[in-house]
């Protein structure tokens, strides 16, 4: 039997998704982006799904990237070909991760280069474990980043220390990761899930709507104008009025009791 591309795990309201292809350090074939986009899919309506924790399988790599053979074989059918098959499918797959509306988390439990990185760079929250590397190697295939890497990169870590990673392809460690933004922490190799876990419990305590409603502003928002962020935070904040969990959120407040929120 083949194994499945995607293991996934769910507990306390998180799921586990492990990218399954350690034999080729979870490359991401099309089969894997797009068993990863479906399961997102799913996921999205599901309330028993409150938190997403996404990692890799073994312990070398996250995902050292694309499926290299698989991506020549669209290169050498043409441009519309190679645009269709990688690049869209892999942009559209950040953009999924970038706009989710729940929290998303990218334990890095090894490598995350090419694509891999790009993932970590789209998910809203990353953390990584102390044996991680990183690195944008496009270049050493005479191409640039195709998942986003090109343009979250930069916003990231700034336009000019973004360029020196993607003009040379060189390789960094977890600690330059979190320096330039990439990562939220750092941690020792073994507690890299709980940690992942420990910030997804932290996150899913709070009211849904409201964790939502921090993701799409922020996500929307920073790339803005600040009058035009401004007016998605206050369609946010609007949006939440005529539920029940912030009037909860407000009434246990005064009372000094704990919240119910019911995800309304």
């Amino acid at each position: 039997m083949t194994a499945p591309l995607l293991l996934t795990a769910l507990e306390d309201g998180i799921a586990t998704l492990t990218l399954n292809r350690p034999e080729k350090l979870n490359a991401l074939s099309y089969g894997l982006v797009d068993t990863l986009l479906t399961a997102l899919d799913g996921m999205e309506g599901e309330p028993s799904v409150r938190a997403i924790i996404l990692t890799g399988a073994g312990d070398r790599a996250f995902s050292a990237g694309g499926d290299i053979p698989e991506f020549a074989r669209s290169v050498r059918q043409g441009t519309l070909v190679a645009v269709r098959d990688f690049v869209r499918r892999g942009q559209a797959l950040t953009s999924r991760i970038e706009a989710y509306p729940k929290p998303i988390i990218v334990a890095v439990n090894g490598l995350a280069y090419g694509g891999g990185c790009e993932i970590t760079e789209a998910a809203p929250l990353a953390v990584a474990s102390e044996l991680a590397r990183f690195a944008k190697p496009e270049i050493k295939l005479a191409m640039p980043p195709t998942f986003g890497g090109t343009q979250r990169l930069p916003r990231l870590a700034g336009r000019k220390r973004a360029l020196d990673l993607l003009l040379t392809g060189d390789s960094f460690g977890a600690d330059r990761a979190l320096d330039l933004g990439l990562v939220n922490r750092v941690v020792p190799h073994d507690q890299l899930m709980p940690a992942a876990r420990d910030l997804a419990l932290r996150i899913i305590r709070h009211a849904p709507g409201a964790v939502a409603a921090i993701l799409a502003a922020v996500t929307r928002g920073v790339n803005l104008p600040i009058a035009e962020g401004l007016a998605v935070e206050s369609a946010a904040f609007g949006a939440l009025v005529p539920g029940h969990d912030l009037g909860e959120g407000l009434d246990a407040w005064m009372a000094r009791r704990a919240a119910v929120y019911t995800g309304a």
